[in-house]
């Protein structure tokens, strides 16, 4: 079943243009493909959106042939996992920031993906809570962290 996901990235890559070997791992949640190119920047696109609209792809196609696939994960250049790391820090400063203070921090909008992160990385945070809040204008949440009472 997990080949189907590597099928159809390495399928999208070759008509989107790219050149690049595609390498499968297992994870805890779902499957990993990461992707080996010259080309990673155009790949990654802005702010990581090329590669989260290919990740979409992949999964609405992967859902179609199989309701029950496991939910895959796209990476390049060890981008997701650089960015996740950089992302988890900065939630835990902003933990440090309520716990210290006791104010409300506001982290700015993100896609739902890196919402997940944030979230799962404090959930076990004995003294801060998280929530999704609208931004008007985008489709984006921003995330507020405010002591636990």
């Amino acid at each position: 079943m997990s080949a189907q996901a590597k099928e159809i990235l390495e399928q999208l890559l070759r008509q989107l243009g790219f050149e690049a070997t595609v390498e499968e791992m297992q994870m805890d949640d779902g499957i990993l493909l990461d992707v080996k190119t010259d080309d990673a920047g155009r790949l990654i696109g802005r702010q990581g959106q090329t590669l989260s609209e290919l990740q979409y792809l992949v999964n609405r196609l992967l859902f179609r042939l199989d309701p029950k696939a496991p939910k895959v994960t796209l990476d390049v250049g060890s981008y997701r996992s650089q960015a996740r790391e950089a992302l988890v820090r900065k939630a835990k400063e902003a933990a440090d920031k309520v716990r210290r203070w006791g104010d409300i921090v506001e982290l700015p909008p993100l896609n739902a993906f890196d919402r997940r992160i944030v979230h799962n990385a404090l959930k076990d945070d004995p003294s801060v809570e998280t929530h999704s809040v609208e931004v008007q204008g985008t489709d984006k949440k921003a995330i507020i962290l405010r002591p636990k009472h």
